[in-house]
C-alpha cells in the first residue's frame, strides 16, 4: 500500500513563494551593481550553468551571455572530440574552447572579434589553460585554408535571443554565412565535424549537410540538456560520429609515426 505523501501548508507554500521571490530580488540587486543590462540579466541567473568558476573573474560581453556554449554541454562536446588538434572556428569568450583545451591536446581559439578574443583568454587562465590554446584574432573564412586539425568545432551565431521566436530554424538562419557553406569551409580542414545548434533546427537539413561529401559522411545527432532543459542540438559528423575520433586519431599517428621512422631510415643511408 503506497504511503500517502502530505501536501505542504498554505502558510509553507507561501513562505517557498516569498524566499523565492526575496533570491530573485537579490539576484536582480547584484546583476544591477555588475552593470548588466536588462537583456542578459535572465542569463545572468544561469551563470553558474555557464561557467562553474565565474566567481573567480570570469568575464563576458553581452553577446557572449546569450551565445556561450553551457559549461555542462561544453564538457560533453570536449569528450566526444577525441583527444587531437581542435579549431574552434567561433570561440565567441571560450566555453568550448576551455574544455577542450581540458581534456584534448591542443585548441586553436578563432573569433574575429579582439574583444571577444581577449575576454577568451582571461577566462582561460582562470581555468588554468591558456598554454593549451591558440588564440586567433581573424576571419575564420579567410583562415580556413591554412589551419589544420582533427576536429572542427562550428558553434556560430543564431542571431540572438530572438532566434527563439523562430518556429523551425533554418540552416540560411546562421550567421555570418549560411549552415551550407559554413559546413564546407571546415570540410577544407577536416571531416571530422562537430556543429551546435539551436534546439528547434529543422533536421532533415542538418542531415543533408551530410550529402555534401562524398562519400557522405556518418552524422549523429544528440540532443544537448542542462538541468533537464533541452538548450541544443549537437550534431557530429564523420569520424566524430557514434564515438570513432579516438580510432581515428589512432591510426593517423600510426601514420605519421611510420613517415617519421621512414624519414629516419632514408635520412640514414645517406
Amino acid at each position: 500500500m503506497k504511503k500517502k505523501v502530505p501536501k505542504p501548508s498554505k502558510s509553507r507554500q507561501k513562505q517557498h513563494k516569498i524566499g523565492k521571490r526575496r533570491v530573485k530580488i537579490r539576484a536582480r540587486k547584484r546583476a544591477r551593481e555588475e552593470g548588466l543590462s536588462p537583456l542578459v540579466k535572465k542569463y545572468w541567473l544561469q551563470r553558474y550553468d555557464l561557467f562553474s568558476k565565474y566567481d573567480q573573474g570570469i568575464k563576458m560581453d553581452e553577446e557572449g551571455w546569450f551565445s556561450v556554449t553551457p559549461e555542462e554541454i561544453a564538457v560533453r562536446h570536449a569528450v566526444r572530440s577525441g583527444g587531437g588538434v581542435v579549431i574552434d572556428c567561433f570561440a565567441g569568450v571560450g566555453g568550448n574552447a576551455i574544455q577542450f583545451a581540458k581534456m584534448c591536446y591542443h585548441v586553436v581559439a578563432i573569433d574575429i572579434d579582439p574583444q571577444k578574443v581577449e575576454l577568451a583568454f582571461n577566462n582561460a587562465k582562470i581555468y588554468g589553460v591558456e598554454d593549451y590554446i591558440d588564440f586567433i584574432v581573424g576571419d575564420f573564412f579567410q583562415l580556413a585554408r591554412t589551419l589544420k586539425g582533427d576536429v572542427a568545432f562550428l558553434s556560430p551565431p543564431w542571431g540572438g535571443p530572438s532566434y527563439k521566436t523562430i518556429g523551425n530554424f533554418t540552416l540560411d538562419l546562421l550567421k555570418p554565412k549560411d549552415g551550407y557553406s559554413l559546413f564546407q569551409i571546415a570540410q577544407t580542414i577536416t571531416p571530422n565535424i562537430v556543429m551546435f545548434l539551436p534546439r528547434h533546427v529543422d533536421l532533415h537539413q542538418v542531415e543533408e549537410l551530410s550529402w555534401l561529401s562524398s562519400p557522405p559522411l556518418c552524422v549523429e545527432i544528440e540532443e544537448s540538456y542542462v538541468k533537464s532543459n533541452l538548450k541544443g542540438i549537437t550534431v557530429y559528423f564523420g569520424g566524430a560520429a557514434f564515438g570513432q575520433l579516438g580510432n581515428y586519431i589512432q591510426t593517423l599517428e600510426g601514420k605519421k609515426e611510420k613517415e617519421r621512422e621512414r624519414l629516419l631510415y632514408f635520412g640514414a643511408l645517406y
